[in-house]
């Protein structure tokens, strides 16, 4: 909408407070580097540490066995046949064995020596030889992670040792495809952060920034809606929303060979509903707050269940079913749900149609809150 002042046409008061925000916004090298260069960076850091490679070497402790003959070999009469199994095996019976397969870093300890090691971490599991009429016994924690992959992995390299064949043949290949690393279920993830974190600090704090240096008292003595005002931060948001976005996914492509397997269009179509989303809770949270340290601590109180259960690093899946309803009710979840489908999957509209009324749903009904609840001062 344009009118005229004095014979010269003026903009919109909204579009002025957009093009402020944006000046704004650009003197601040700090909010560039968080925007732009910050994500880039954690994806860099994150594809790189759960990049795909080769299977890791796992540390055994072997106990010795008190009276045992270290010297004596599998082979040697007396120390194991196809009939006793495991029965009679040696320290160093089992060291051989496991230090012909590279997959395994094999040492030999004294009981207290190999429980120590375990309980700190140093090794993944303690193998003690079974003597004469004894069971080879394995000692590790279940719960840690790579625990019973180790305990699994050195039964059946000794099994094999001792003779044990496979009734079926196998082979194995390498799976490596986009679409299935780490790095891809990583970028979806990392996009739903950043608009999160873009709608709540970038609106809300600016807000409450605002409020605090008095600056909101100004426009209250001015002709403008609160609607204006809440639409040009909003909207000031979207202006480096879009270079933001494809920053990362050009970034994730030419780096990481990351590949969008649905529609582009309806990528950037959830980018904009999330961060319609997020922009709505981020002017709810500071509609009312008015110091720094009470909207930091309501927008950490809104996010941290958001970082922890929607499925940013790893699968919401992974919690128990009774906590399922939460994690779903949570506004970034069904985003990220969402932008992994069409991202992963190539899933269309009709596929996520829930998720994207979950995404809208909250973006008008916390922007219709925010409108009602705001206070200039």
């Amino acid at each position: 909408m344009k009118a005229r002042l004095g014979g010269e046409r003026i903009r919109h008061p909204m579009w002025h407070l957009v093009a402020a925000r944006v000046l704004e916004f650009w003197r601040e090298p700090a909010a560039i580097f968080w925007v732009y260069v910050f994500p880039l960076l954690m994806m860099v850091a994150l594809g790189v540490a759960f990049r795909n490679r080769p299977v890791e070497q796992i540390r055994v402790d072997i106990q010795k066995v008190g009276g045992e003959a270290v010297g004596r070999l599998p082979t040697e009469e007396g120390v194991v046949s196809a009939g006793d199994g495991a029965a009679g095996l040696t320290s160093r019976a089992v060291w051989k064995m496991l230090a012909g397969n590279g997959r395994f870093v094999a040492a030999v300890s004294d009981g207290a020596t190999c429980r120590h090691r375990l309980r700190t971490g140093r090794t993944d599991l303690v193998v003690i030889p079974g003597g004469p009429g004894r069971r080879c016994e394995y000692l590790f924690d279940p719960t840690k992670p790579g625990g019973e992959l180790a305990r699994n992995a050195v039964d059946d390299a000794l099994q094999r040792a001792l003779g044990r064949s496979n009734p079926l043949a196998t082979r194995d290949t390498k799976f490596d495809e986009p679409g299935g690393r780490y790095i891809d279920f990583l970028v979806p993830g990392l996009l739903g952060m950043g608009l999160m974190g873009g709608g709540l600090w970038g609106v809300g704090f600016a807000i409450v920034d605002m409020r605090i240096r008095k600056l909101l008292k100004r426009y209250l003595a001015t002709p403008m809606k609160r609607s204006h005002f809440l639409m040009a931060m909003m909207v000031s948001r979207f202006v480096f929303l879009i270079p933001e976005v494809l920053l990362m996914l050009l970034f994730a492509w030419l780096v990481f060979g990351v590949v969008i397997h649905g529609s582009l269009a309806l990528v950037l179509l959830l980018v904009l509903l999330g961060a319609l989303q997020f922009s709505g809770i981020g002017l709810l949270v500071a509609s009312r707050a008015q110091t720094l340290e009470t909207v930091s601590g309501l927008m950490n109180l809104v996010m941290l269940p958001m970082w922890v259960a929607s499925g940013i690093f790893f699968s919401s899946e992974r919690f128990p079913e009774l906590v399922q309803p939460a994690i779903r009710f949570l506004p970034l979840t069904p985003l990220i749900h969402a932008l992994r489908a069409v991202m992963l999957e190539g899933a269309t509209v009709a596929a996520i149609g829930w998720e994207l009324g979950a995404v809208v749903l909250w973006g008008t009904v916390t922007f219709a809150l925010a409108l009602w609840w705001f206070r200039w001062n």
